[in-house]
């Protein structure tokens, strides 16, 4: 800190998700202290003999300006250079697409979208689904200043797409019917779920996270529920807690990570496995694999409508339902728990309805996973809770050796723990591109409705364990 009779202009850290520029003050302090600022003209806090006020620095480039009370700072090349600070412009700190550029923004998440569906095709791709793909181009498209952290578009999935997108994905989740057909790979599933429970109680006796104070236990359980139920869960977990919005993007980018080398892991693990005897897949099992039906060119078009017709009914019923009982955060909640509902109580109309809505879903998911992937700042949890990354590392160690351990004693063949673990972890897309790339044919959809089955249970099930249990540790 300079003396009191000093003159400085101090530059408080502040940043701005639009375009902006750097300004460094070079004298008579380090140029540690850096602004950003969109404009031509800014007003900044300027300290001069103990006293403080806000002042409007006009600028130009590469220029001296002093900073004095009353007046506008103007450049003043005469004045002595302990009482000045040096304006320069030191790099365009925007990303290539503005936020405020919606169709920029908009044909980047379908781009990265239509990008993992097409290198889910190829050999690399197949090997991780094209829900990791667009999760994991979207991460490193936003880190390297291609796409924004942040935008109005990225509000509009979390808000309206992807409510939208959780009916269709639950029109098969028909309780009854995916317990008779999963058949031990459900028990599989449970069995990796309590090792996810197992896992999140431990890395949280580990790694508390007590610097992010009351967020710690909200996200160790949003955490929980995406290694139970995949990324959706994540995000209805957060908003049902009313967790910081820094720490679900710094939760988000931990996940992200992680998961990338779980399925490195898992992949590997399973190169074990031999492929299954050759079996052609009915055009049935396509659909079930959350694949458009290949078979006809187009949707139908009735059942199309009449899906998404039912999906913003449910959403529409879902959100009256919380605003009524003033339930913070749980339009999702209660888009899943009306959609699982129904989808048991009318089977036949819902799997009527289910080859159209899976395919509407899998487009809409796949820009979720983009926007999933884009609003992950490495260096905003590096910097902020490096402790997520830890805490989510050893939850998902955890609950890999646990699955793999106990499954082992039950005697449990491999691929159904693998692909059990998958489906816990990464969701149903992921569980089904896992089964499909390994040719476990006979795992396919057995693997895609366990997957269901995760996102119907994980929200309800890390909400109240988050409530009774990590909340008081």
């Amino acid at each position: 800190m300079a003396s009191p009779t000093s003159t400085f202009a101090y530059f408080p850290y502040s940043h701005t998700s639009s375009s902006s520029f750097t300004l460094c003050l070079l004298q008579p302090t380090p140029p540690r202290q850096r602004v950003y600022f969109s404009s031509r003209q800014i007003c900044l806090p300027v300290t001069s003999r103990g006293a403080e006020s806000r002042q409007t620095i006009h600028f130009c480039s590469s220029h001296w300006i002093s900073p004095t009370h009353g007046c506008n700072l103007q450049r003043s090349p005469s004045l002595q250079r302990s009482s000045m600070a040096r304006v320069q412009f030191i790099r365009w700190n925007g990303p290539l697409v503005s936020p405020e550029d919606h169709w920029g923004t908009w044909a980047s998440l379908l781009g990265i979208g239509t990008f993992g569906l097409w290198l889910e095709k190829k050999k690399i791709g197949s090997m991780v689904s094209a829900a990791l793909v667009s999760i994991l181009v979207g991460l490193a498209a936003s880190n390297l200043g291609i796409i924004p952290y942040e935008a109005p578009a990225y509000s509009t999935v979390f808000e309206f797409l992807l409510p939208l997108s959780v009916p269709l994905l639950l029109f098969r989740a028909n309780l009854r019917q995916i317990i008779q057909s999963t058949g031990k790979l459900l028990l599989a599933f449970l069995l990796g779920s309590v090792a996810t429970m197992v896992g999140t109680l431990a890395a949280f006796f580990l790694v508390p996270m007590r610097s992010l104070g009351q967020d710690s236990w909200k996200i160790a359980a949003a955490l929980m529920g995406s290694y139970i139920g995949g990324a959706v869960n994540y995000i209805a977990i957060s908003e049902a807690l009313g967790t910081s919005s820094s720490v679900v993007a710094a939760g988000v980018a931990a996940d992200n990570v992680i998961c990338a080398i779980y399925f490195m892991v898992l992949f590997a693990l399973a190169s074990k496995v031999p492929k299954e005897a050759s079996k052609s897949m009915t055009d049935s099992d396509a659909t079930k694999c959350m694949e458009p039906n290949s078979t006809s060119s187009h949707l139908p078009q009735l059942p199309t409508a009449t899906a998404i017709t039912v999906s913003f009914a449910i959403c529409k019923l879902a959100t009256r339902f919380t605003e009524c009982f003033r339930i913070q955060g749980g339009v999702l909640p209660g888009v899943t728990a009306v959609a699982v509902i129904l989808a048991t109580a009318f089977p036949t109309f819902f799997a009527y309805l289910a080859p159209s809505g899976e395919a509407l879903s899998l487009l809409l998911m796949q820009v979720f996973f983009a926007v999933i992937g884009a609003s992950g700042s490495i260096w905003n949890v590096i910097n902020t809770a490096p402790s997520i990354f830890v805490f989510a590392f050893l939850q998902v160690t955890i609950h890999l050796t646990l699955i793999l351990c106990l499954g082992k004693l039950f005697r449990f063949e491999l691929k159904l723990l693998l692909l059990a673990s998958n489906a816990n972890v990464g969701g149903p897309t992921t569980a089904c591109g896992m089964a499909t790339a390994k040719g476990w044919d006979s795992l396919v959809v057995p693997g895609v409705l366990a997957g269901i089955f995760g996102i119907s249970i994980a929200t309800f099930l890390s909400i109240g364990f988050g409530f009774g249990v990590l909340r008081h540790i």
